[in-house]
């Protein structure tokens, strides 16, 4: 005699009835929902205390260091974390470099004492952080041997006993703007999941206060640009208005006056004629400014048409011999040849007035194609080595040199002369700055 009896459901237990493994199930999901809503909320509190401290520090640190600098050894203080470095990368070269670190609670900067004699391995970082591809989409965990990280940078972490380090961009897409590493000389600070979810907070809020910051720096500068080009307008103005009219008003003047001038004697006609060219010049030089202070006005004078034009004058006002030489010129920047003509016109000024010369030669050339180079020499009694403080001309010419990139050299002996080089190159060949020298 047979008896049946039934099998129990598969996968539940001869002992469990269904409803018992329903109930189980549900607990545990319920559980799992549960774990899941308590670390959102952790994460959210995170992210929410990480807002409010960004908020108190731009209140009380609006300056970009202050705020990093507090921000900072906070992320170390609520992480227990060795160190923290923000690097901050240069979108013209796509390199990045360390801006601020925060090692044992010490923060420091470019402008601390021992920044010098930090000894990190800053080069690797930098090449490691520009190249990598993946720091710039989330954060990244490294063990300090971790073999995606250069050589040098595992020998400082063996050394210095770093066990971890955790690497958060500072985005704002399309854009990165830096990153912030954190390291740890243990092998856990803390949980790795919410030292990650404090580092992200921490990284999205220092990522908008720093392109908050640059925001207004931009902004500052376009207000000195249009503050500067107000101003320049006005000073245009003004000269167009008051010295170019009067120069053009005394030429009117003095031609008509030539027009009569028949009857004068041959040394009033000499100086009525220089006259006229001394206001016609002077006329040129007002226009010449105006247009240098408002760019989109077209009244220009090359390099060698003003070298001609006051070289003749000097010839026409003075006794003392002026000879000119100029060979073939190269082809000039945008403002390049205002300064230069200045500084030519205030040597020339300078030799015929004040050197006591028998004679004078301006001399101007192209240099290896691309370069220029212009010097007034002179045989007078050369400029006392002891000048003290320079007067406006040569203070002048010295910032006239320095807007153009071009170097400026006076070379002088007593009783030997004076020599005025003035030597320019195009941005892609620069050459160093005003140089001075004494035969």
């Amino acid at each position: 005699m047979s008896s049946t009896q039934d099998a129990a459901p598969c996968g539940v237990s001869a002992l469990e009835s269904p409803a018992e493994t329903d109930v189980s199930r549900l607990q545990a999901q319920l559980s799992s929902l549960r774990n899941d809503r308590q670390r959102a909320e952790c994460m959210a509190s995170i992210q929410r205390d990480a807002v409010q401290l960004a908020l108190d520090l731009l209140v009380t640190h609006p300056d970009l260091r202050g705020f990093f600098r507090m921000f900072v050894k906070r992320l170390v203080d609520d992480s227990g974390a060795h160190a923290c470095s923000v690097w901050l990368l240069d979108e013209a070269t796509n390199v990045c470099d360390l801006w601020m670190a925060n090692i044992g609670g010490e923060t420091l900067i470019a402008e601390s004492p021992g920044w010098a004699s930090l000894e990190l391995p800053r080069e690797s970082m930098t090449g490691h952080l520009s190249a990598c591809a993946e720091c710039r989409t989330g954060i990244l965990e490294y063990q300090g041997e971790d073999g995606r990280l250069p050589e040098p940078i595992r020998l400082f972490n063996r050394e210095s006993g770093i066990r971890t380090l955790l690497v958060a961009p500072l985005n704002l897409p399309p854009k990165t703007l830096g990153w912030i590493v954190l390291s740890s000389v243990e092998d856990s600070v803390c949980e790795c999941q919410w030292l990650s979810a404090l580092l992200d907070a921490t990284a999205r809020q220092a990522t908008l206060a720093l392109y908050y910051s640059r925001l207004v720096e931009q902004s500052l500068l376009e207000a000195r640009r249009q503050a500067v080009l107000e101003e320049r307008n006005r000073i245009a103005r003004d000269i167009h208005d008051t010295l170019a009219q009067g120069f053009g008003a005394i030429l009117m003047q003095l031609q008509a006056a030539q027009r009569g001038a028949s009857s004068f004697p041959p040394a009033v006609s000499k100086s009525l004629e220089t006259a006229v060219d001394l206001a016609r010049t002077h006329l040129v030089e007002a226009r010449r400014s105006v247009a240098a202070l408002r760019p989109h006005s077209h009244e220009r004078e090359d390099v060698s048409a003003a070298l001609h034009r006051m070289v003749d004058l000097a010839k026409r006002t003075n006794d003392v011999p002026v000879e000119l030489i100029i060979d073939e010129l190269p082809a000039f920047e945008a403002g390049v040849e205002r300064e230069i003509v200045g500084i030519a016109q205030e040597a020339l000024t300078n030799a015929v007035r004040h050197a006591h010369a028998r004679r004078i030669t301006v001399r101007a050339g192209a240099v290896r194609g691309v370069g220029f180079r212009l010097s007034v020499t002179d045989d007078g009694r050369g400029m006392p080595r002891d000048r003290g403080t320079d007067g406006f001309g040569m203070t002048s010419m010295r910032e006239r040199a320095e807007r153009i990139g071009a170097s400026l050299t006076f070379v002088t002996a007593a009783r030997a002369g004076t020599e005025v080089v003035v030597a320019w190159q195009p941005a892609a060949f620069a050459i160093p700055r005003a140089a001075h020298g004494d035969r």
